[in-house]
């Protein structure tokens, strides 16, 4: 009998039927036919936690000798160094995330070569998960190789927009195929999304390139947060943070770990600006330092996984060199600006370019109970020892 797989790839996700007789060179041309990632550059990842799938060297070897099983998710990246088709490369920046950008997007292959050491047993559980959906990486350090997925553990003050934590691409990650990237204004400019790198630090380099069009920023922007909460402890408490300051500070300075409504708040404070952050999935924009009299506002975009920047372009297509990211806090040109982010999160919205991490159903793979949303599937997972999901 065929084996069924879901395949996630660069390009989206797609099914999969291959016979177990047939030859590894088979499936892998398969494999590159569903996700355009050539045979010869193709690292493939499986099961739970994510591992490396080891292919023979004889490439007349049978798929069944991989010990894949009908109803498994493979997700299929790029070797590291290697690029992208031309049209891919030539095509206009999709969404982020986990996701990766169509045009810069060969970058957003590489979330795949990750693993999880390091991170708590929350967010191991909850990346694995999100892995075995075939979702895409959000971000994830370069330095500590990871699987690619990431939904983070549920966390009431890690609230990115209004109420999450990180950053999907995917979904997320943010950068799907077909993703909008971009909204004209009716001046001629752009409203267009620019594509942050998924590295754990998303939202300091979104906040960094809409204010000082630097993608680099993250190291002085956690530094920044630490010292603001340390300077005021009282604001700034365990009940707030959801840890005690000290150790909250010790936490945002790694970089492994994911902002969100809490240092967008401070970051606001300390940059002097507002910062209006929307949320492909609700729909929401959260506007952070509203009530500082501030006279100047950036802007930010989330996916339910991965923030990306918003920047308003001179034109269709112009070079980042010509982004203008501050825009005034009222008066028509803001009323414009604002309705153009609104209007690209809205066609980003009927894309589907989000991750409903609450939400989704899954069915265990060892038990087959039924499950909804992530926080069901980590509890289930940690009470069973069952870490096989599929959504259904």
């Amino acid at each position: 009998m065929a084996l069924s797989l879901r395949v996630r790839g660069p390009e989206g996700q797609a099914t999969l039927r291959v016979e177990p007789a047939a030859s590894v060179a088979e499936f892998k041309a398969l494999l590159a036919e569903k996700t355009g990632v050539p045979a010869e550059l193709q690292e493939v990842r499986g099961g739970f936690p994510p591992k490396l799938l080891q292919f023979p060297a004889d490439a007349a070897a049978s798929v069944a000798s991989l010990g894949i099983q009908s109803g498994d998710s493979l997700t299929v990246t790029r070797l590291p160094g290697s690029v992208a088709a031309a049209p891919a490369a030539a095509a206009a920046p999709a969404a982020a995330g986990v996701p990766a950008a169509a045009a810069p997007a060969a970058a957003a292959a590489s979330n795949g070569h990750h693993s999880l050491t390091g991170l708590s047993e929350d967010e191991q559980l909850a990346r694995a998960i999100a892995l075995s959906l075939g979702k895409a990486v959000p971000d994830l350090p370069a330095q500590a190789p990871r699987p690619a997925a990431a939904l983070p553990p549920p966390q009431r003050q890690r609230a990115a927009s209004p109420a999450r934590s990180h950053p999907v691409s995917s979904g997320s990650s943010a950068a799907q195929q077909g993703a909008p990237t971009s909204v004209p204004l009716p001046d001629g400019t752009v409203v267009v999304r620019r594509i942050i790198d998924s590295d754990n630090s998303c939202l300091f380099n979104a906040v960094g390139y809409v204010t000082q069009h630097s993608r680099r920023l993250a190291p002085q922007l956690r530094q920044v947060i630490a010292d603001a909460v340390l300077a005021d402890p009282l604001e700034w408490n365990e009940a707030v943070l959801g840890k005690e300051p000290a150790d909250y500070c010790r936490w945002i300075k790694d970089p492994s770990k994911w902002g969100g409504a809490i240092e967008l708040s401070i970051l606001s404070r300390h940059l002097g600006r507002e910062i209006a952050a929307f949320d492909i999935q609700t729909l929401r924009s959260d506007i952070y330092g509203q009530d500082a009299g501030h006279s100047e506002r950036v802007m930010v975009i989330y996916d339910g996984l991965h923030y990306d920047a918003l920047a308003v372009a001179a034109y269709e297509g112009a070079p980042e060199s010509l982004d203008v990211t501050v825009v005034p806090c009222s008066g028509p040109r803001c009323e414009a600006v604002m309705a153009g982010a609104r209007a690209l999160t809205a066609k980003a919205h009927a894309a589907r370019q989000f991750t409903d991490t609450a939400n989704f159903t899954l069915r265990c793979g060892v038990c087959q109970i039924g499950l909804k949303g992530e926080k069901e599937a980590v509890e289930h997972a940690k009470a069973t020892g069952h870490t096989n999901f599929s959504e259904y």
